[in-house]
């Protein structure tokens, strides 16, 4: 009898700390860092676009994760600092908007999984070994970019048919950049265009860009200026490029919706959502060193006629009938 009493104990033991346990599990909340070099208030629709991604997966905020946002404000060199904030909190997880960021969150942790959302070339930046097997504690999604610029410089050739003059606006100290002026480099060579990089590192710069791109006879401005500097500048760089009267192309929509002339680029609310999905694979227990980086699905091209009017510019039909959107 004191041997079968015994056993039905163990077992009741046992179902109350599997139940206990269970309880547990489904009650744990988990931190997710938010990391981003342009102001969170410039980029509102990518970060609500993100929380519904976690919520369509089960993450209710408050109830089972909290985000603990942390922005720049445009200001790079902050990035570090609030990077190593994120990992004293002890977060779960961080996700990082854009090369600058990856590369704070990088030097400041390498045990707490990294999920990039808009990183141009991963593996020329070295934030992973491959594609297919990032190897380290990042993975997340590539935009691309040092392919694309050469698309953007042969749009701005088709808009433009006698283009043989461009300004390049970069930022040498993002990842990626040196890439992605290779890449122009080559399209131009083919196109027969000249270019004239002009270095952005922040606001006093943009202005003596556009001084400097009208000067050295500029037709076009192809912009590559590093996503925290430019979303600061946004108002500015638009009134320059009207007041200089040069076609701008831009790598974001949000410039053209705000009156810019036009984008082709990824759609980086599509990254974003699908950043929700690799949250959600590394809290169930997945590593970021196996998950492959997933490259873009979505493209669009964006051209604003009103814009294209304000500089006495026609865009032409065979090109205009190929945007996914017109602005008018």
């Amino acid at each position: 009898m004191k041997s079968k009493s015994l056993f039905w104990l163990l077992i009741t033991v046992l179902l109350t700390t599997a139940s206990f346990a269970e309880a547990q599990q489904r009650t744990n909340v988990f931190r997710i860092g938010y990391l981003s070099s342009p102001s969170l208030s410039v980029t509102p629709a990518r970060i609500e676009v993100f929380r519904r991604g976690l919520r369509e997966l089960g993450y209710v905020e408050g109830k089972n994760i909290v985000i603990e946002y942390r922005s720049a404000e445009g200001k790079l060199d902050r990035l570090p600092a609030l990077a190593a904030e994120l990992v004293r909190l002890k977060v779960d997880i961080i996700v990082t908007s854009g090369p600058t960021a990856a590369r704070a969150a990088k030097e400041a942790t390498v045990t707490i999984p990294i999920v990039m959302t808009q990183v141009g070339d991963p593996v020329g930046s070295g934030f992973v070994a491959s594609l297919a097997r990032p190897g380290g504690n990042i993975t997340g999604m590539a935009t691309l970019a040092p392919e694309l610029n050469g698309k953007r410089l042969e749009l701005l050739k088709e808009i433009i048919p006698k283009l043989s003059r461009v300004a390049v606006f970069g930022t040498s100290i993002n990842p990626g950049t040196a890439q992605s002026l290779k890449e122009v480099e080559l399209a131009a060579g083919a196109f027969g265009v000249r270019l004239q990089y002009l270095d952005v590192l922040g606001p006093k710069n943009i202005e003596t860009a556009f001084r400097a791109a009208s000067k050295g006879r500029a037709e076009a401005v192809l912009m590559m200026v590093g996503g925290g500097i430019a979303s600061a500048l946004q108002t500015q760089i638009l009134d320059l490029a009207v007041k200089s009267r040069l076609p701008v192309m831009y790598t974001r929509a949000r410039f053209v919706e705000a009156g810019g002339l036009m984008t082709y680029g990824v759609n980086v609310n599509d990254l974003d959502r699908r950043a929700a999905t690799y949250v959600d694979k590394i809290l169930k227990g997945r590593t970021p060193a196996d998950l492959p980086v997933e490259q873009p699905m979505k493209f669009e091209f964006i051209i604003n006629l009103k814009a294209a009017k304000q500089i006495g510019l026609t865009i032409p039909p065979n090109v205009l009938v190929r945007a996914d959107k017109a602005i008018r």
